[in-house]
């Protein structure tokens, strides 16, 4: 194992990751659409945008919109619906990334949204773990209300475990009231971690008082999430013990190195890969030099370690 490689393998959800860096969803589609800038290879995984049942034609335009050292997002969860996903993109995604792992991010209408996307994909044997999004703050269905009512919540993790044995991973929101009490509810139901945080809900004007986004609002991203996906991985990780995927600011190995130290597992790249797609191996290959240095003999080696 070398600090060059970025090779320092973590378990998670009871499965091998090569390095904790995954690829955030909704900031590279499904894989082949940075293929050729970004080796998937060498990082610990990819989660893929959004998968519904049926074709979203997500927010109108503008769906992306900066500010100072951050962005808002709009998108609304766009995307070519279950089947093209089956017939067009998990065939790429076997037969193109072998050492990475994937995971798949789901979301929907209704309960049963989401049991029709686990339940088609359960068996593939590309497909890692899911990634249930269930706080999107910028669309009207299939976002946040699922994640702020715990009865929801837990209803829906039940009736999804139905349909796989494979992890279930809940994506919580930033603003929950009591992100670790919320997470507990989901542990109960059989989710199997978490990923913290979502975006942001934000909202920006132009001059003449008009939305930078089409839809209204959207979510907030960047350097300034970073110590809110912190805190909210701290809380959740001690409250339940479960694997948290750390995601929110991360530019650097040392911001991937607060995430381990928070409790995280894992840590995804998001907005940081927008702006330079080569941005999660170099994150990868920095977090593997300071993890040299720590002394670690692994990544558990820091681990929640933050007092």
């Amino acid at each position: 194992m070398t600090a060059a490689a970025g090779a320092w393998p973590v378990e998670c959800f009871g499965v091998a990751f090569q390095n904790p860096i995954l690829l955030a969803a909704g900031t590279a589609g499904f894989g082949r659409e940075v293929a050729r800038v970004l080796d998937l290879e060498a990082l610990g995984g990819i989660v893929t945008k959004a998968v519904s049942v049926e074709p979203r034609r997500g927010n109108p335009a503008p769906r992306v919109a900066e500010t100072r050292g951050a962005m808002l997002n709009s998108v609304g969860l766009a995307n070519p619906g279950l089947e093209v996903f089956r017939r067009e993109h998990l065939p790429w995604l076997a037969a193109s990334v072998r050492r990475a792992r994937v995971l798949v991010n789901v979301v929907g209408d209704t309960v049963e949204d989401f049991a029709r996307v686990v339940a088609s994909l359960a068996a593939e044997p590309v497909v890692t773990a899911f990634e249930l999004n269930v706080s999107c703050p910028n669309v009207t269905h299939g976002g946040m209300e699922f994640g702020a009512d715990d009865e929801v919540l837990a209803a829906l993790v039940r009736r999804v475990r139905l349909e796989t044995a494979k992890p279930l991973v809940v994506k919580l929101s930033p603003v929950l009231p009591d992100p670790a009490r919320t997470a507990a509810v989901a542990v109960a139901a059989g989710a199997d971690g978490f990923t913290a945080v979502n975006t942001l809900p934000a909202q920006l004007y132009d001059a003449e008082g008009r939305s930078r986004l089409g839809a209204g609002s959207g979510g907030l991203s960047g350097p300034p999430l970073l110590p809110v996906g912190l805190k909210v991985t701290r809380l959740v990780a001690a409250r339940t013990g479960k694997p948290v995927i750390g995601v929110g600011g991360v530019r650097t190995g040392a911001d991937a190195l607060q995430y381990l130290a928070a409790g995280a597992c894992l840590v995804a790249v998001g907005t940081a890969a927008l702006a330079d797609p080569r941005a999660p191996e170099r994150i990868a290959r920095e977090l593997a030099v300071l993890l040299a240095r720590r002394g670690a003999a692994s990544v558990r080696d820091v681990i929640g370690t933050a007092a």
